[in-house]
């Protein structure tokens, strides 16, 4: 089939959740044999690049703007997309999901899918008009598409409570893998297993600001091993004021590290040697950063949002939301406790084996696909299965 892509930034991924699915479930469907597009913004993916992995990138242009910036990349993707024979477009999130009327009325011999991945008018960088916007976002990505898929069980029962629209559930996913090297560590100035990490962009609803005051909290009253430290991975996403309050918060602490984004094998050094990884997110759809967290075995700490409970089961330390103190106290716990923090993280590995498989979850949305293509076609559609 002819499949493409619209509304995330760019693949291969740098940051963000949405990159990163696309990102796996676009290259395994062209391994597959499907012909794959997927539409890219120059400010992320290089515009010299116009192949990755057997699929095709496209580039259309934009303005790149904290408003504009999904929109306007968005709409040029859809004109492009109007004169190409795609049997599927499959829009993401519900921003760039508010033009998924377009192909609806004027490409009628295209499937329109789109995936819900996170109720983004919850996020605090945006202004009431963009909140506005985005509602509208969720309510069109609950009527137009002829399938919305959600990445959580929360995202099925919110759609289907808000909506009355039945979502389908195809979860983000997660591999499991352990990096030993640790030349790039050295380079960071850290130890193995002698630092706390968290992985997300720099905006409010992710929660850094809790994580950062539990920390400095169990330094000042000497409940740390000595130097230990708390690692800070990822940058602002128009939210410069945010990640500025975060430094500022952790002045003078020489034991608290913004290392800004990270990728490839440092990102995959940092993952595998951590003593422990912390999720203290206040919204979530469903974090593929706390999904890789778990694939790499690391004892997990995170808050107790419906996403992160969805996602961790029992496999998982949670904390009030929102709660440094509460978190604090749960990080204290596991500090001394190298049996239950092995187990937590034996427990996560597993989890993800059993339930967050890109190849599984890849397969599910291809028959997905196929099953809402036979009924537009009358006729059977034969995909073939991912190996």
């Amino acid at each position: 089939m002819r499949i493409a892509f619209i509304g995330q930034k760019g693949i291969p991924a740098l940051s963000g959740g949405v990159e990163k699915y696309v990102e796996q479930i676009a290259k395994r469907m062209a391994q597959s044999g499907h012909e794959v597009t997927v539409y890219v913004r120059s400010h992320y993916t290089p515009a010299t690049r116009n192949e990755w992995e057997g699929v095709r990138l496209v580039h259309t242009p934009g303005f790149h703007t904290k408003n504009l910036d999904a929109i306007t990349y968005t709409f040029t993707a859809v004109l492009h997309a109007l004169f190409q024979p795609y049997d599927i477009i499959h829009f993401q999130s519900i921003g760039p999901s508010t033009l998924a009327f377009i192909p609806r009325i004027l490409k009628r011999n295209t499937l329109v899918i789109a995936t819900f991945h996170s109720i983004d008018y919850l996020h605090k960088k945006w202004s009431w008009l963009a909140r506005t916007f985005l509602r509208l976002g969720e309510w069109l990505i609950c009527r137009v598409p002829k399938r919305t898929l959600v990445v959580s069980k929360d995202l099925v029962r919110h759609t289907l409570e808000k909506h009355h629209r039945v979502a389908t559930y195809i979860p983000n996913g997660a591999t499991v893998q352990k990096t030993e090297a640790i030349d790039k560590l050295l380079a960071f100035g850290l130890k193995p297993e002698r630092y706390i990490l968290s992985v997300s962009r720099l905006v409010a609803h992710k929660g850094i600001q809790h994580l950062i005051k539990a920390f400095m909290q169990l330094e000042d009253t000497n409940q740390l091993p000595n130097n230990f430290k708390l690692v800070i991975v990822g940058k602002e996403v128009d939210t410069m004021a945010y990640e500025q309050y975060l430094k500022t918060l952790s002045e003078n602490r020489d034991t608290i590290l913004f290392l800004g984004e990270q990728t490839g094998e440092a990102l995959e050094q940092l993952f595998s040697s951590a003593f422990v990884f912390v999720q203290p997110s206040e919204e979530e759809g469903l974090s593929i950063a706390l999904l890789e967290a778990m694939g790499h075995s690391l004892p997990i700490v995170a808050s107790d949002i419906p996403a992160n409970l969805e996602a961790v089961g029992v496999a998982a330390t949670t904390f009030k939301s929102g709660d440094s103190e509460d978190l604090k106290k749960k990080l204290a716990y596991l500090i001394n406790r190298p049996r239950e923090r092995e187990r937590l993280g034996t427990e996560a590995k597993e989890r993800i084996q059993k339930e967050y498989s890109w190849d599984a979850i890849t397969q599910q949305i291809l028959a997905v696909y196929a099953e809402e293509w036979e009924k537009k076609q009358g006729k059977t559609c034969a995909i073939r299965a991912v190996k």
